[in-house]
């Protein structure tokens, strides 16, 4: 590891500057990070962070991986590793404010209402997740943007595993009608293909 230069860490694969980060090389884990922050930040603001709250959290959870970098493996993606990470930091700190008795007592109820969509309606996946409760987003968002299983994040929300089904199931379901093609939408687009 000694040897390489830091122009060359950009062209490195995510294992490779792992291992230099582990070794002690700061700027290797500096490339790692400016690789996948955008995109832990965006599952954070997918979860319900706001702006700050997201770009905090993601600085949190990179510092901690930086600190722990040397338990990862290389058997997932590092992406995946630092989303969990990032994940789990994002709950911790709901739990401090005691957000999560809130979206446990609310079972769903609250909605959130989407402006018309644009004159294609078309509604992006960020919009829709915008319709979801709270409790339903976060619980898709863990499994399916951090890639916990429904067990890993019923242990992490401290709910009952069955309530983050139930919300994954009912925040599915709602995507799915809310991104499916409407049905004249969809009659146009054979009539102008046929």
């Amino acid at each position: 590891m000694p040897g390489t230069k830091p122009s060359s860490f950009a062209s490195l694969h995510d294992v490779e500057l792992c291992s230099h980060a582990a070794a002690g090389e700061g700027r290797a884990f500096g490339e790692l990070a400016r690789r996948h922050g955008s995109a832990v930040r965006y599952l954070l603001r997918r979860m319900g962070a706001q702006a700050a709250e997201a770009d905090d959290v993601a600085q949190d959870a990179f510092l901690t991986a930086f600190q722990r970098i040397t338990e990862f493996r290389g058997e997932g993606t590092f992406a995946a590793w630092v989303k969990r990470i990032a994940a789990r930091h994002y709950l911790r700190r709901l739990q401090r404010d005691r957000r999560l008795s809130e979206l446990a007592a609310e079972g769903g109820e609250e909605e959130i209402e989407i402006a018309a969509g644009d004159a294609d309606h078309r509604i992006d996946l960020d919009e829709a997740l915008k319709a979801l409760s709270k409790a339903e987003r976060l619980c898709v968002s863990l499994c399916f943007g951090a890639g916990l299983s429904h067990g890993e994040a019923a242990e992490a929300l401290n709910l009952p595993l069955g309530t983050v089904k139930s919300h994954v199931k009912r925040g599915l379901d709602k995507l799915r009608a809310r991104l499916a093609p409407t049905e004249g939408a969809v009659l146009e687009g054979r009539r102008g293909n046929g």
